[in-house]
């Protein structure tokens, strides 16, 4: 008998139909699983993108090399006006923020009492003259001696000199400005006393301005007295003065190996105020033909100075040396020639072979 016939209610054909069903059904995890078995499919060729930069052309041009250097400051003359004598201020002409001009008046000490004095002097004097004279006219007529024209002689050269110091002390109470300037400072008041060396006004001299510089060895030759300077002033940033050279020491201060340099300008607008701060800045030579590019262009690379440049649509990288620095440009004296496309922006996305893109 066949085995098959025997199971009750199941037909051959419908053994064959189920087995179908379940082919059907793991059909697409067969599928999946061969599918894990073959190679993968090779990747797309890795092309880089190009970078989007902006490039500026290099050419020779004339490049200043300046060095700028801090200073203060001050009046071209600044004097302190003190009392030559003991006595009593009688009186103070000018006052403080007043101009005055050469040996003019600033205030008289004790000038009653001297002008007696003074007067006293001049007397003793006419009357030692006199009296030297009537002696001299008898001598010659043969009527007085010798004795009595030598005696008033030399009364009348006593006189003399005491009316001499007579009136160097009356002068010495006037006090009187040794410069053209304004008066800053009073130090006394009318009918106070003062003693001899006690300061009376201090006069400022403003329309020419002092700057002192103190220049390092290295760049001291390259100055020279007469020399054309450029200063700037930090409480007038919008403005520049033009000075001069007055005075290049000789012996650097020992204690800071520098040379205190003086620069003179014209303050004709009296805006610059003594004690300020003021920036000078110096020329040491001109460079007819420097190669100078942005600052920012230069790329630092692990210690390495570097700029790009663009050449048929690639970034090429230079290693350069740098030379002066002025404001926001730089001098390159070794790795870049005349004519070359240096990357000014994009500078940092690029390496050496990269395709770029100038915009």
């Amino acid at each position: 008998m066949n085995p098959q016939s025997s199971l009750p209610g199941k037909e051959p054909g419908c053994i064959r139909r189920g087995a179908l069903l379940l082919l059907l059904s793991l059909a697409p995890f067969l599928c999946v699983a061969c599918a894990g078995n073959d190679d993968p499919a090779p990747p797309p060729e890795n092309r880089k993108a190009a970078v989007a930069v902006s490039v500026l052309p290099v050419e020779p041009a004339p490049l200043r090399d300046v060095f700028v250097l801090p200073g203060e400051t001050e009046a071209y003359n600044d004097v302190r006006l003190a009392s030559d004598l003991n006595g009593l201020v009688e009186w103070i002409g000018p006052r403080e923020g007043d101009e005055v001009k050469a040996e003019e008046l600033i205030a008289q000490i004790n000038v009653a009492a001297l002008k007696a004095a003074l007067e006293s002097a001049e007397a003793s004097f006419n009357l030692a003259d006199r009296q030297y004279e009537r002696r001299k006219g008898l001598f010659d007529r043969g009527v007085a001696a010798k004795e009595e024209l030598d005696r008033t002689a030399t009364e009348r050269a006593m006189a003399l000199s005491a009316l001499r110091q007579a009136r160097v002390e009356y002068e010495r109470g006037f006090v009187r400005s040794p410069v053209p300037g304004i008066v800053n400072k009073l130090f006394v008041d009318e009918g106070e006393y003062v003693d001899r060396g006690n300061p009376v006004a201090d006069v400022v001299n403003v329309v020419k301005i002092k700057v002192v510089v103190n220049v390092p060895e290295k760049d001291v030759s390259f100055l020279a007295v007469g020399r054309e300077v450029f200063v700037t002033v930090d409480a007038l940033p919008d403005r520049s003065f033009v000075g001069t050279v007055d005075f290049v020491p000789f012996k650097a201060d020992g204690a800071t190996r520098t040379f205190p340099v003086r620069v003179v300008l014209f303050n004709q607008g009296r805006d610059i105020r003594p004690g300020m701060i003021a920036r000078v800045a110096f020329l040491r030579r001109m460079i007819p033909d420097a190669l100078t590019v942005p600052l920012s262009a230069v790329v630092d690379k692990g210690g390495e100075r570097l700029i790009f440049v663009e050449e048929g649509g690639v970034a090429r990288s230079r290693s350069i040396e740098i030379g002066v620095i002025q404001r926001d440009r730089v001098q390159i004296v070794k790795g870049l020639s005349p004519g070359e496309r240096v990357i000014v922006t994009g500078q940092n996305n690029v390496e050496d072979g990269i395709p770029v893109e100038v915009r």
